[in-house]
């Protein structure tokens, strides 16, 4: 006997659409969140890790060992973030702390864990106008160039960097908002030490985007080695529980690679004439 035929007559068909459906979902669900998308993951990271030429290195062994694409969004930390509540992006790889904890405690992400560090650094030109070269001491020096009058260029893009040079301000009882010396770029950092050597003037920069600009910007190092200037990395997935849409599976592998033995020998074995740029953090369970 022939199979019934499915037309405009047939009760079947009006089940059809919603058995389809039903299949559908049952197949990813199977597969695991975010497998409708794997092959293709969408990072989010500072402009450091872009500006010093890191992911150059980092992503293309990635990609051959796991087949996966990254399609790299590099802004501020806190950009970045907001694009990971919004669930525009799978994953992130940013440099605040504070503002990550907090991100990963509103439930936006999950999965964080340390990956890297190096310090921050206040560069400038070499006539030092505010006569801070060789100080290990953040906040005092920020009251001299404040005293001098020397510019400033601040990113103001409410990233990692942006956030930390406004700590420092703040502890040294200064509202540099506003001040003639004080310029609000609202730009990356590569870009920042363009325009702090053009001005010339000085600004705060981690040293892994000022390594790669130091030839060409010819800006000096003024101050480095206070501990308020250490500057961690961290890589969080964006919460598939608050997007479903978004690529988790791929996202685990990228956290999983970038802290294995491979990924931490990776980012310890790049240079920049020489010097090393990133430090590997990354411990079992922290």
């Amino acid at each position: 006997m022939p199979p019934p035929v499915l037309g405009a007559s047939s009760g079947l068909s009006r089940f059809v659409p919603g058995l389809l459906a039903t299949l559908l979902l049952s197949v990813a669900s199977l597969l695991g969140t975010g497998a409708a998308f794997a092959g293709e993951l969408k990072l989010a990271t500072t402009t450091s890790t872009e500006n010093s030429g890191l992911l150059k290195t980092l992503l293309p062994r990635f990609e051959r060992e796991t087949g996966v694409k990254v399609k790299v969004i590099a802004v501020g930390s806190g950009k970045a973030m907001k694009m990971g509540e919004m669930g525009d992006v799978d994953v992130l790889l940013v440099h605040s702390r504070q503002m990550e904890d907090a991100f990963v405690a509103a439930g936006h992400g999950i999965d964080r864990r340390d990956v890297m560090y190096n310090d921050f650094i206040v560069v400038g030109p070499s006539a030092d106008p505010a006569r801070i070269v060789g100080s290990k001491d953040v906040i005092a020096s920020f009251r001299k160039i404040a005293a001098s009058g020397a510019k400033f260029i601040s990113r103001g893009d409410n990233s990692g960097t942006d956030v930390m040079e406004k700590s420092y301000w703040k502890e040294a009882g200064i509202e540099p908002k506003g001040q003639t010396w004080y310029i609000n770029a609202g730009l990356g950092m590569g870009e920042v030490l363009t325009m702090a050597a053009q001005m010339p003037g000085y600004t705060l920069s981690d040293r892994a985007t000022y390594g790669a600009y130091r030839t060409k910007t010819g800006l000096a190092i003024a101050v480095q080695g206070d501990p308020k200037m250490f500057n961690p990395y961290g890589i969080i997935a964006v919460n598939p529980a608050r997007h479903p849409g978004i690529n988790y599976t791929d996202a685990r592998k990228l956290i999983a690679w970038i802290t294995s033995k491979a990924g931490q020998d990776a980012i310890a074995g790049y240079k920049v004439e020489g010097e090393q740029l990133f430090f590997p953090s990354y411990k079992t369970g922290s």
